[in-house]
């Protein structure tokens, strides 16, 4: 298809993609699908479809200054001319835009994704894009009620448990009273990842709203969205400990190792440790593949936490945790009771074979055969006995395990979560 510039200046390239169809889509970029070349926000989905397109693509972190979209808007009035359907869209940055200048460019309809009303400090109180506000350019940058008209039809995608997002739909709410809203619950900021889906935004742009056909076809495709399930899954780990193994039974997921953030995997292995399903099955489907198998037999974990649970190293993680004795036991081949002697260093028995357990400044675990160098970054980790209790310590930094089974390193060694009893 044809593509050509037809604008640019410092702060936005604007882009005239040729289709076949009678409707122009002005697609707005965000700050992350900024300007790259001759590059469109969602241009595979809108080429699919032979949508004319109007792609406004941010070049700076800028949100699109007024006075670079009047400049624009002068410039390509021949082409917004020719069509009578105009449709915007964009996510964040992107549906901002798409809301601010829906009179300018003549949209008749108007679909935003967790749109912003300012990123102005002193407008609104999320800070998360108060550093790229500019006061030269960025006057009076809020959502007014001369630059929307209510006989435009605007659709508002956003999660309504997600504050800093909240904030924007609650004041861009009283300027657009009519509009229609579809709520995301569970997936923070990310609606468009979420939804991204060519026959989703075909629907979009032509079909006429119907909120019972609309959440049907959200449902639809956010059940076939990795995205969704890494939010939810986040939100509704700790409140609802089933919705795990629910989603693992109901899908074929089948993630990559680096789909998730160590931090939430960790939690999501740990949860499926705790109701006794850590299948290999089910580790394969978070991407959580082990490091390491015991495949002796289970060991007597004898280190015990202030919570009447068990240290543990968790082989898939690579992270001290603690467990009840049932739990390491359900599942010993993934959790290795530390072997400890009064201060000495902390070993582990794998499979017969003697470990040193390492640990860098980073937090990142190693596991030593006994008898081999260090590496130079790694220092092993000691287990220290005192009068009363017992403790693990890195340096000057002493382990701390909390009720939830989770630990990390602190410097302060007097801690009640960090007194540890042999058994």
């Amino acid at each position: 298809m044809d593509k050509q510039i037809i604008f640019e200046d410092d702060h936005i390239r604007v882009i005239f993609l040729k289709g076949s169809s009678d409707t122009l889509v002005v697609s707005f970029g965000d700050l992350i699908s900024r300007a790259k070349g001759m590059s469109i926000n969602a241009e595979k989905s809108l080429i699919k479809y032979q949508y004319n397109v109007i792609g406004i693509m941010p070049k700076q972190k800028t949100w699109f200054p007024k006075s670079s979209m009047l400049a624009m808007q002068q410039q390509i009035q021949p082409i917004l001319q020719q069509f009578k359907q105009i449709v915007g869209y964009g996510g964040s940055m992107g549906g901002y835009a798409a809301i601010k200048y829906s009179n300018l460019l003549n949209m008749q309809k108007i679909v935003a994704f967790v749109p912003q009303y300012s990123i102005d400090p002193d407008v609104v109180q999320d800070r998360r894009y108060a550093e790229f506000f500019d006061a030269s350019i960025h006057q009076n940058m809020q959502i007014q009620p001369d630059e929307v008209d209510p006989a435009r039809e605007y659709i508002i995608v956003y999660d309504p448990y997600y504050a800093e997002d909240k904030e924007h739909f609650l004041k861009i709410q009283p300027l657009l009273p009519k509009m229609h809203v579809i709520h995301l619950p569970f997936t923070g900021h990310e609606a468009l990842s979420v939804l991204a889906s060519s026959e989703l935004l075909n629907d979009f742009v032509e079909k006429p709203f119907d909120i019972t056909y609309f959440y049907r076809r959200v449902r639809e495709v956010k059940k076939q969205s990795k995205f969704y399930y890494r939010h939810v899954l986040d939100a509704l780990l700790h409140r609802h400990h089933h919705a795990l193994l629910k989603i693992l039974e109901n899908n074929d997921l089948q993630l990559d190792e680096r789909y998730f953030d160590a931090t939430i995997k960790q939690k999501l292995v740990q949860q499926l440790f705790k109701l006794k399903q850590g299948t290999e099955q089910n580790l394969h489907k978070l991407g959580a593949l082990p490091h390491f198998v015991q495949h002796a037999e289970a060991l007597t974990p004898n280190v015990r936490t202030a919570q009447q649970q068990f240290v543990v190293f968790n082989l898939v993680s690579l992270k001290l945790e603690s467990y009840a004795a049932d739990i390491i036991a359900g599942n010993h081949q993934y959790l290795l009771p530390l072997k400890v002697q009064p201060n000495t260093l902390v070993e582990l028995d794998l499979n017969n074979d003697r470990y040193l357990l390492t640990m860098n400044d980073r937090g990142i675990h190693k596991l030593i055969p006994v008898g081999e160098p260090l590496p130079l970054d790694q220092s092993p980790l000691v287990f220290k006995q005192y009068a009363d209790f017992c403790s693990v310590s890195y340096k000057q930094l002493t382990l701390c395990c909390g009720a939830e089974g989770l630990s990390h390193f602190i410097e302060n060694n007097a801690d009640e979560q960090t007194k540890l009893y042999c058994c």
